[in-house]
This record gives C-alpha cells, sequence and structure tokens, in this order.
C-alpha cells in the first residue's frame, strides 16, 4: 500500500500544486495568461483521456509493469521540465508528467483489487482517497512553500522522493506480472482496439474542449464533434470483438454505469464548491486569502477523516447505504446553503463539513462499488473510466462557476449556486436511493 499510494498521489499533487506557480512561469517566458494556463487545461485533458487508455493497457501489458513504467515517464518529465529552454518544451514535458501519473492510478487500484484481500479493500481504497484528498487540498499550500524556497522548478523537483519510493517499493514487494500469454506488437495493437481509443478521445477532448470555454465563448461545434465521437463509438465498440470500452458491458451492467454516473455528479457538487467558495470569502464576503484557506479546510478536513472510516464500514457492511447516505448529506448541505449568505462564519464552517463529510464517504464507496462491479480482466480500464468522471466533473464545475458568477461573486450569486447544487445532489439522491438496494442486487450482475 505505500508502494501504491505514494505512486498514485502523482496525479492530484500536481494537478493542483501548479496553481501558485504559473504567475512565476509567466514571467520567466513573458507571456499571457491565457497561454500559461495551458499547464492546467493540457494536464486535465491528457489525465481524462490517458486514465482509462494506461488502464486497458494494464489489463493487457500486466499491471505492475505499466506501475512501473508510468512512474519513469513521470520522473524524467519532473527533472527536464525544470530546465525547458523555452514554454513549448514546459508543456511537452507537462504533458508527459500527466501521462505517466495517470497510467499509475488505474494500475495501482486494479493492484489493490489482485493482491488485497477483499475484505480488506475498503480499508485499502480509503488509504488511496486520503492520499488524493490530502495532495489536492494541500496542493496550492504546499507548491506556495515550494516556490519561496526553490521558485517554481521546485514543485516538479518535489515529484522525486515519491516516485523513488514508489519505484524501489514497487519493485521489491509488488508480485510479477502473471501473464497468460506473450503478446507481439502487432497482437498488442489489435488488441488495444485504435479505432476505439480514437473516438473516444477526440470525444472526450471535444466534450472538455466545450466544457472548458463555456464562460468564454461556447464552442459548439466542439460539442457537436463530441456527440458525434461518442455516437460512433458506441455503434464500433457494440460489434468489436475486443473494444476498449465495453458498451454491451456497460449496457448489462447497470450497477457500473450508475457508478460511473454519480461520481460525476458528485464531483460536479465537489468541485464547484472547492473552486468556487474561495472565490466567494475573498470577492463576496472580503477575508483575507488566510482566512480564506482556512475555512476551506472544514471541508477537505472532514472529507479526509470520513474516508478512513467509510473503508472500515463498506468491509462491515457493504457500498449501498455509504452511497445513499454521502448523496443524502450532500443535498442537506446543499438545502443549508441557501442560508449562508446571510449566516456567519461558523454555520458556513457547518455546511462545508457536511459537504465533505459527503464527498469523503462517496469517495471511498464508490471506487469500492467500481471494483466490486468491473469485471476482474477489466479492472484496469474501468479505474480508469472512473477517474475520467472526476475530471468530467472537475471541468464542468468551472464552466458552471463561469456561468454563476461572471466578473464578480455577491450573495445573489451564492444562493443560485445553492439551487443549482440542491438540483444535482438530490438527482444523485434519488439515483442512489433506486439502484442501490440490496434485493435488487441480482439485477446489477
Amino acid at each position: 500500500m505505500t508502494a501504491i499510494a505514494t505512486g498514485t498521489l502523482l496525479n492530484p499533487l500536481n494537478s493542483s500544486m501548479i496553481a501558485l506557480a504559473l504567475h512565476s512561469i509567466q514571467d520567466d517566458y513573458q507571456l499571457s495568461f491565457a497561454m500559461v494556463s495551458w499547464l492546467i487545461s493540457g494536464f486535465y485533458l491528457v489525465s481524462a483521456v490517458g486514465q482509462p487508455i494506461a488502464g486497458k493497457m494494464g489489463d493487457l501489458i500486466g499491471r505492475k509493469n505499466l506501475f512501473l513504467t508510468g512512474l519513469v515517464i513521470a520522473a524524467c518529465a519532473s527533472l527536464a521540465a525544470p530546465i525547458a529552454l523555452a514554454f513549448a518544451f514546459l508543456l511537452i514535458f507537462r504533458l508527459l508528467q500527466a501521462a505517466g501519473s495517470s497510467a499509475v492510478y488505474p494500475s495501482g487500484v486494479s493492484l489493490v483489487h489482485d493482491y488485497i484481500a477483499h475484505e480488506k479493500q475498503g480499508t485499502a481504497l480509503a488509504v488511496l482517497a486520503i492520499s488524493a484528498s490530502v495532495m489536492t487540498a494541500f496542493g496550492p499550500t504546499v507548491g506556495g512553500f515550494l516556490i519561496v524556497w526553490g521558485g517554481w522548478p521546485s514543485i516538479f523537483y518535489v515529484n522525486l522522493p515519491f516516485i523513488c519510493i514508489s519505484f524501489i517499493l514497487g519493485c521489491l514487494v509488488i508480485p510479477r506480472d502473471v501473464k497468460e500469454e506473450k503478446l507481439r506488437i502487432r497482437t498488442l495493437l489489435a488488441r488495444l482496439d485504435l479505432i476505439g481509443i480514437a473516438l473516444f478521445s477526440f470525444g472526450i477532448v471535444s466534450l472538455l474542449w466545450f466544457l472548458l470555454e463555456l464562460e468564454h465563448a461556447p464552442h459548439f461545434f466542439a460539442l457537436i464533434v463530441s456527440v458525434i465521437c461518442f455516437t460512433a463509438l458506441a455503434c464500433f465498440e457494440w460489434h468489436c470483438k475486443r473494444p476498449f470500452i465495453d458498451v454491451v458491458l456497460l449496457k448489462e451492467n447497470h450497477r457500473l454505469s450508475v457508478v460511473y454516473l454519480l461520481f460525476i455528479l458528485m464531483n460536479l457538487v465537489n468541485y464547484c464548491l472547492f473552486y468556487g467558495m474561495p472565490n466567494y470569502f475573498q470577492s463576496g464576503l472580503r477575508l483575507s486569502v488566510r482566512t480564506s484557506g482556512a475555512m476551506m479546510l472544514f471541508m477537505s478536513a472532514a472529507s479526509v477523516v470520513v474516508s478512513l472510516l467509510c473503508g472500515r464500514w463498506i468491509e462491515r457492511k457493504g457500498t449501498e447505504m455509504p452511497i445513499k447516505v454521502s448523496a443524502a448529506l450532500t443535498a442537506a448541505g446543499a438545502v443549508f446553503l441557501l442560508f449562508a449568505a446571510e449566516s456567519g462564519l461558523w454555520f458556513i464552517g457547518t455546511v462545508l463539513v457536511l459537504f465533505g463529510i459527503g464527498y469523503g464517504i462517496c469517495n471511498v464507496a464508490l471506487q469500492a462499488a467500481m471494483l466490486d462491479a468491473a469485471q476482474a480482466k477489466a479492472v484496469g480500464i474501468s479505474s480508469g473510466l472512473f477517474q475520467t468522471c472526476r475530471f468530467i466533473g472537475s471541468i464542468g464545475s468551472t464552466a458552471i462557476l463561469g456561468l454563476i458568477f461572471g466578473s464578480s461573486v455577491t450573495q445573489a450569486h451564492l444562493s443560485e449556486l445553492a439551487w443549482f447544487l440542491i438540483v444535482i445532489s438530490v438527482f444523485a439522491l434519488l439515483i442512489s436511493v433506486c439502484f442501490f438496494r440490496r434485493k435488487r442486487q441480482s439485477d446489477f450482475n
């Protein structure tokens, strides 16, 4: 678990730590903010597309092999990025960093599925969830300290100790991959379903591009391209002998499909708060950056603490009740958020605790439900698609916040956000109540 956790935290750490480095990078390379922000957008795009592809590769070539390969790619990118002579090279190394860290997560979750006893997988997933939550929440703070001490290159170098620990332990303690047959390059490419991968990649990139630009000037052409690509993907994969995404399985395995949908909705709620509330604290309430960060600790700390407790709960009772409780707490938090604009900071902190508990539970419970519902030979790609759902939710939240908040943030805007979150969270609650019932377990299999 130490080997896996220190590797899987790379992606969330690097997705959030870059935030405070953008200004320094912009000055060093004499760029506009729109150009330098591609370091964030590009990382999201590569991660969203790369994780399911990497998961598929791990299912074919071996999960330990992919895990270690991803670490090597991330290490090379972390070493090369700080000495990039031009921004184009820095962006390329940043994308390679995203690709390497994206290969680590689905293979890491697959290794948990393969080598951790089923009755202990809840706690194991909780450890991974806590690692990701802590790094996402505290990434900007860590990045700020590192930049003060060693400039923006330090946010790349800080990856190396984690990579070394994960790689050395991974080589020593993770069991060797058991290969049913030796795959040649030609056979591997045939089994990868390159057409399916291409359609999925173009569809996801087009969808995320549309969401990223929704605030400024909606690119409906990108949305049309996305719809066409996903429609073509569904038609092609339906008849493909070795599909990249088994749409027939998703159609028959309602449980897995519902898990993906719920994870998108819960991440949409979580990231609307994660990105939106600091903006409201500073612009609407005129709080300092330090006070705003302290307020967000209510949410992040609650999420981290409850994640480990949830792992033990899942091991004893299963995933059904935790999923429903997380949706109910999120819906309750959204209702209370309506009254936050006229309340004190302690009330707002309590509301954020509700949201944090709800997301902490769902983050672990839905991962466990995904592992239970996924086929053993397809855990890698199932885990990768699970992470893609996280990125769709996070990028979708930025589009929603742009439409609601605009150039200023007032109490009325917070009320609008609360109503949006009520609709999404109540929808998620209805889905969890209707589809996660023990007596209907056979319907999912």
